[in-house]
């Protein structure tokens, strides 16, 4: 399976900080928001990466991230011209893909689980239909809304309902298998102009293929995309990372535990980050 990660958009709801920089750039704590989830996929055991993002931001991603050589994966970077809807991600990455089955995360979302990686893997691993992951929350109308039936099956999905009809939103993380990119093509403008993925997973919700999993207590999500919840998210790195000594979003933590680099390696990688408690915290876990 490969990975993309939608890193695109000019960030008007956090203007002016992204007038200077792209949104995913902006620090979450004491890291770049993208790190968050670039480690999730890797959790995934996805190690073949694209990045897609905007002409004027790329050079700056390169910067940061590389090849991926030193982190034990492969990174791929592509341009979204406009922003012209999450489910363009995958004709931007039509050839790259070669047919591979995909997992899609936005670049501005942090997901946090003790069985986290369990979750994940397992979603990776399903070999036709797509997985996407729900949670609650007080303003659905933000978001795609799916509702479930008395069974607990999901029965219709809502892009920002103006009434919704459940509080369980569909995160900024999603899995499909090597169709994809044919559903992809089917996807039509909305009214706002954009390719939906709320349209892309209705259409495995209606062949009776798209698995809803629910995300309750004891997960964390929190979409970095308004400044409210940029310091809020920022906030509950702070508290684990603080008060448990558990590192949030480390890819670098990520690619030894997954055995994608060795201890040497990262015991380098620690010393990139200069003297910070997050080089402190990389350096434990060599020892």
């Amino acid at each position: 399976m490969k990975g993309i990660i939608l890193a695109g958009g000019s960030g008007t709801r956090l203007h002016p900080m992204t007038m200077a920089t792209s949104k995913q750039l902006l620090p979450v704590y004491d890291k770049p928001m993208i790190y968050y989830p670039l480690s999730t996929l890797m959790l995934a055991g996805i190690r073949d990466i694209m990045i897609i993002t905007t002409p004027h931001d790329m050079a700056q991603f390169q910067r940061l991230l590389g090849d991926g050589t030193q982190l034990g994966v492969r990174f791929t970077y592509r341009v979204q011209p406009s922003p012209d809807g999450l489910a363009q991600a995958f004709l931007i990455g039509e050839d790259w893909l070669e047919g591979a089955p995909c997992a899609l995360a936005l670049g501005d979302n942090l997901i946090f689980a003790d069985h986290l990686s369990v979750m994940l893997q397992s979603a990776a691993r399903r070999e036709h239909g797509a997985t996407v992951f729900a949670y609650p929350v007080r303003d659905p109308q933000r978001y795609g809304v799916v509702t479930f039936n008395a069974q607990g099956r999901a029965t219709e999905i809502i892009e920002k309902p103006e009434k919704p009809a459940s509080n369980m939103a569909v995160t900024g993380l999603y899995f499909y298998d090597h169709r994809v990119v044919e559903f992809a093509r089917k996807v039509r403008p909305s009214a706002r102009g954009e390719l939906e993925i709320t349209t892309l997973n209705q259409m495995y919700l209606e062949e009776g293929t798209l698995q809803v999993e629910r995300l309750g207590r004891g997960c964390a999500w929190l979409d970095a995309g308004v400044p409210d919840s940029l310091m809020q998210a920022g906030m509950f790195v702070q508290t684990i990372q603080s008060r448990q000594g558990m590192l949030v979003g480390s890819p670098e933590e990520v690619a030894f535990r997954m055995g994608y680099i060795d201890a040497p390696q990262l015991r380098e990688l620690a010393q990139r980050v200069g003297k910070t408690d997050l080089s402190r915290m990389l350096l434990e876990l060599v020892k």
